[in-house]
């Protein structure tokens, strides 16, 4: 179209005008991101074995691409422990940087109290001090203070004796339920607590979206799972409760939830996943998506999942300047034997053992770091480190002063993920326990057991055979992780001098209030 001269030239000015107004929004809304703290999500799987990842395990039968995307865009950990083989201990220790056996060695039961003390400090406290608006969505199993009316007045056959179980009329459900995630630092909980353990029911904030009524029959759920067992203990529930609606709509919760952010103030995301934990119950849609059977299709829907919710970050705006972090409370339930000789698909990878275990495959779990412009894409770390760590490391990024006697295990990460130089090995060394019968120490190369086995979860002798493992005789273990992950050949009787020491320096640890100290060069 022709114009006049003198409106070519109107015209001009505007749009010098236009592009210079669009240079300094552009260059506000740059400096705003640049000066705001980043987001944090922390992404919780359940039960989700070292070897589940595709981008980890070559002869996984899982496709995993979100994970794998994610991993490609972070710093994926190879050698990273939970606190404990089991979810609440490993749960108190993410959230407080503090090894859980200071506290308790067992999960939080049905209708149990809480894990932590008031006077504990956890990671949405201070981030919530700090101005982030803080959620927890998904499992809790961290315990609340119930309020009871009567002891337990419901009795059961399950597991070869007879339980007591609290019913719906056990329980005042009119006063909101105290203890939980809003008395931890939280601004905003929604979940079902923890999904084969009761009430079955929806709880946001403090208080039941639906009261229970009714009753879970264990011997009659009303619905098929795609493996194993259903895993749940009696108790109040919802009248029409579906345990396939979970996982969706703890999908769709979170979604709607980051989709409410205010882009300039910064949040703290704890979406704890109850999958791929048993009861395995992918929905339809997800049926014949691996070649694991029922569990490798839950894994791929759990994947789905955390695509959906990357998904919501990146479509908000927010993935720049956004932390994610991703891992699991342990490893990989016993179904995983079967699933090994079923599929050919080995959850736990190449480590010994399961959940429960101090073997290898009872804490080591997939770890992953992406914060774009800060973490190097595609990076492999093989440093030991702890989900302990992670207080300490994201203290450390908000610009928080850790309060004296907090995070007591917890090291900073930073130097190794920004990939500046430090001290290798980052950590001192790392306890690996379970129950207090039996403790591991990590340090270098050496893994020391002060027990003849690892073993919490019962390996059944074809398993054995088929990766070869035999039991051992001496009253300790020690293993050199570089060249044995696998933990076959015991070293016990070769090295008394490193199992003095650092038996010596597993005592240290259990006796004194933290394990952080300065590194120390007598064992290597």
């Amino acid at each position: 179209m022709y114009l006049p001269q003198r409106l070519r030239k109107i015209n001009v000015k505007i749009a010098i005008a236009l592009g210079f107004s669009l240079m300094v929004l552009t260059f506000t809304n740059c400096s705003q991101v640049e000066n705001q703290p980043p987001n944090i999500v922390i992404i919780y799987a359940d039960d989700m074995g070292f070897g589940d990842l595709n981008c980890q395990n070559p002869a996984s039968k899982i496709p995993t691409p979100n994970l794998d995307r994610l991993a490609s865009g972070g710093m994926r950990f190879t050698d990273a422990h939970s606190s404990s083989g089991i979810c609440s201990p490993s749960r108190f220790a993410l959230l407080t940087g503090t090894y859980h056996w200071r506290r308790q060695h067992g999960i939080v039961g049905a209708f149990g109290k809480p894990f932590f003390k008031d006077s504990d400090i956890t990671l949405p406290q201070l981030l919530k001090e700090r101005g982030y608006n803080t959620a927890c969505i998904g499992k809790w199993h961290l315990g609340w203070d119930w309020e009871f009316k009567n002891e337990p007045s419901g009795e059961v056959m399950q597991w070869g004796r007879m339980r007591k179980f609290y019913l719906a009329k056990d329980i005042d459900w009119s006063k909101p339920i105290t203890g939980g995630p809003l008395d931890r630092g939280f601004d905003y909980y929604f979940g079902d607590g923890t999904i084969n353990f009761p009430p079955y029911a929806w709880m946001e904030n403090n208080t039941f979206i639906q009261v229970p009524t009714a009753v879970m029959d264990i011997n009659n759920i009303g619905f098929d799972t795609k493996e194993g067992q259903w895993e749940f203990r009696p108790g109040p529930m919802v009248e029409g409760w579906n345990p396939y609606d979970v996982l969706p709509t703890l999908a769709k919760k979170t979604v709607a939830w980051i989709n409410e952010r205010d882009n300039n103030k910064p949040f703290f995301l704890y979406f704890a996943l109850p999958s791929p934990h048993a009861p395995i119950i992918p929905n339809d849609e997800f049926d014949g998506k691996s070649q694991a059977g029922g569990y490798g299709d839950f894994m791929f829907q759990t994947d789905w999942v955390i695509g959906e919710v990357l998904k919501a970050l990146k479509k908000k705006g927010l993935e720049e300047n956004t932390i994610i972090i991703f891992s699991a409370d342990n490893g990989p339930e016993k179904y995983a034997f079967d699933r090994a000789h079923r599929y050919d698909h080995f959850s736990m990878g190449n480590f010994r053992g399961l959940k429960r275990d101090v073997w290898e495959g009872g804490h080591h779990v997939p770890f992953i770091i992406k914060w774009p412009g800060h973490v190097e894409g595609g990076t492999v770390s093989d440093e030991v480190i702890s989900q302990v760590d992670i207080m300490a490391t994201v203290a450390d990024i908000t610009s928080i002063e850790l309060p004296e006697n907090t995070a007591p295990d917890s090291y900073n990460l930073m130097p190794l993920i920004k990939g500046e130089s430090y001290q290798s090995p980052l950590r001192e060394a790392t306890v690996h326990n379970t129950y207090k019968n039996k403790w591991g120490l990590r340090q270098g190369k050496w893994l020391y057991i002060n027990n003849s086995t690892g073993e919490e979860t019962k390996m059944p002798e074809s398993f054995k055979k088929l990766r070869g493992y035999s039991d051992f005789e001496t009253k300790g273990l020690l293993f050199d992780m570089e060249n044995d992950p696998e933990q076959h050949v015991n070293l016990y009787e070769k090295h008394p001098e490193t199992i003095s020491k650092m038996d010596e320096l597993l005592q240290q640890y259990r006796e004194e209030s933290s394990s952080i100290r300065q590194l120390r060069s007598d064992v290597k």
